[in-house]
């Protein structure tokens, strides 16, 4: 990731990163039972990317409020509204550790926020992952148990990890 880069290359390589690195890793658990869970829904977009490809699979949303596009909301008893903090604390106990792919783009535009945040928060995600799920994230987590795993080959190293259990 270069300093001169502009940021429309900025968003750009995050798409095709976030892509990649999504197909990868449903294809990876596609033989897995467990729900996908989505954290953070926004416009919807990555969630509609799933459920197009995920098809023996619930996809759970996590979200403060749902404000995305009509044809990317989830059904209502698919979405677990809230704050994540809170959410996925609680999560665990309704779902254990049987989620086979977690998905999370909660960052915004400040990288020291970002980095914040993903620290508290890799804590909070990790007992939900089975054994041999893959998490993605926009940002670079902070688990102990999880490793991180290459990237497939069109993502731009830096704007999206993989992490698997």
């Amino acid at each position: 990731m270069s300093e001169n880069q502009s940021r429309l290359d900025l968003f750009i390589d995050r798409m095709v990163s976030q892509r990649a690195c999504l197909d990868f890793a449903i294809a990876q658990t596609q033989d897995m039972d467990g729900p996908v869970f989505e954290l953070g829904l926004g416009n919807g977009r990555t969630y509609h990317h799933m459920i197009q490809y995920v098809t023996k699979r619930p996809v759970y949303v996590f979200e403060r409020a749902v404000a995305s596009h009509p044809d990317s909301t989830p059904p209502e008893d698919r979405v677990i509204l809230g704050d994540v903090r809170e959410t996925l604390p609680a999560s665990l106990d309704r779902f254990g550790a049987t989620a086979s792919l977690i998905h999370a783009d909660l960052g915004g535009h400040n990288r020291e926020k970002n980095d914040a945040f993903a620290r508290f928060v890799s804590p909070l995600i990790e007992p939900l992952l089975a054994e041999g799920g893959l998490m993605v994230s926009s940002d670079r987590m902070y688990f102990e148990t999880l490793i991180e795993l290459p990237l497939p080959q069109s993502a731009v190293p830096g704007r999206c990890f993989i992490y698997q259990r």
